[in-house]
Formats: C-alpha cells, structure tokens, sequence
C-alpha cells in the first residue's frame, strides 16, 4: 500500500506529483529545489537554493517520520557541475553526524524547474 506525505513546511508541488510517497517501509521523496515555502519563491543564489533545496527534503522527512539517518540514496541535479564542491560542503554539515553515508550520484544537467540551479531527490528507508 502507498501513502502519500504532504507538509506545508515544503512548497507545494508545481504540478501533477506528491510531494513524497511512502511504499512499506520506503519514502520516495519528489525533486526538492530551492524554493521557499512561506513565500513560494525560489532562493537567488546558489548557496541558498541548495539549502533551501535541502531543508525542503528534511521537512518532509519528518513530516513522514524519516531522519536523515534513514536516508539510503540520494540524487543531485546541478545545472553547473563546477558547484560540486559547494554542494559537498553543504552536504557534508547535514551528514555529519550520519553513521553510514548514503548512496550518492550528482548529475549536470541543462535545466531544471523553474530555473534553479539545484534539485534533490532522495529515497529513505526505517525499519518497521
């Protein structure tokens, strides 16, 4: 069975998609840009787009009952992978204190909803 998650502490989808769903024990997260819920609109650089893009992904987590201990993949859209070290330091602070990392890919690619310069999309898994 599926359920889906919803929080107003994360924007509300831009089209027709749940803002995550949880299958089992499994949270399949949608693609988290930066934009700010309260406001409905998207950071100016990149710094604070992938943290919004990231505080977007924990809200939700919680909403679902997650941690971000319980994250097992995750998935990057840059639209300029010369951040990549920008993202990492980003990165690192939320993992920090994650025992065992997750899985990661990060992809440049030409375009991304809205314009932002950053998206996120992660998969979670809890036990029972």
């Amino acid at each position: 069975m599926k359920t889906e998650v919803f929080t107003d502490k994360a924007p509300k989808p831009v089209g027709p998609y749940s803002q995550a769903v949880r299958v089992g024990n499994f949270l399949f997260l949608s693609g988290q840009i930066g934009i700010e819920p309260s406001t409905g609109r998207l950071k100016e650089d990149f710094q604070e787009q992938a943290k919004q893009a990231f505080e977007n992904v924990g809200a939700i987590l919680e909403q679902a009952g997650y941690s971000w201990e319980n994250v097992v993949r995750v998935v990057v859209y840059l639209r300029d992978l010369s951040k990549f070290r920008e993202l990492n330091d980003i990165y690192e602070k939320i993992f920090k204190e994650v025992k065992v990392k997750p899985a990661r890919s990060t992809v440049e690619v030409s375009n991304l909803p809205l314009g932002a310069m950053i998206e996120v999309e992660i998969t979670a898994y809890k036990e029972g």
